[in-house]
């Protein structure tokens, strides 16, 4: 995490002198917007990472495996696309949980299928989508994605299975 963060305090000071240096004080409107959105996002932030962390001494390493794990071969990819499918909220929620599992011992296929799951096809956002673009695009948009998950899970376990257990 140390070079992604050096990375970003980088860029961080790169911006501030480029809107420095192109005057009227813009850059001290980026920097508010910015703490703003910080000051959001970070109560969720929070307990995201909490529920990350409890899910590894709340849920034995056990039922991970017998569920989501390795041992649960394709019944695990489908339970953790059911699961990408109907998880609410965004990458700041999803991803510490997934961490979280990952190092109880879900599956790569596992945690691929729910990862792409999520951000592929996730129901989430049903009703924005349906508004939008019509129920008849999404349902077309639902069919075709829903087995994108499954075989990125499949797929994930036969070429990377190995690297990850």
């Amino acid at each position: 995490m140390l070079v992604p963060t050096i990375i970003m305090a980088f860029l961080t000071l790169v911006l501030i002198y480029i809107g420095y240096r192109k005057g009227d004080g813009e850059y001290i409107l980026g920097l508010k917007a910015g703490f703003n959105l910080m000051i959001e996002v970070l109560p969720l932030l929070f307990f995201s990472f909490l529920v990350a962390g409890l899910i590894q001494v709340v849920i034995p390493e056990t039922v991970i495996s017998k569920w989501i794990g390795e041992d649960a071969g394709i019944k695990g990819i489908l339970l953790a696309v059911l699961a990408g499918f109907l998880i609410p909220g965004g990458p700041y929620l999803v991803l510490p949980i997934l961490a979280g599992l990952l190092y109880q011992g879900l599956s790569i296929g596992s945690a691929m299928a729910f990862y792409t799951a999520k951000f592929l096809c996730g129901f989430s956002r049903l009703p924005i989508e349906i508004a939008i673009l019509g129920w008849k695009f999404i349902l077309v948009r639902i069919v075709i994605t829903s087995f994108f998950p499954i075989l990125a899970g499949i797929m994930t376990n036969i070429l990377f299975g190995r690297f990850f257990k």
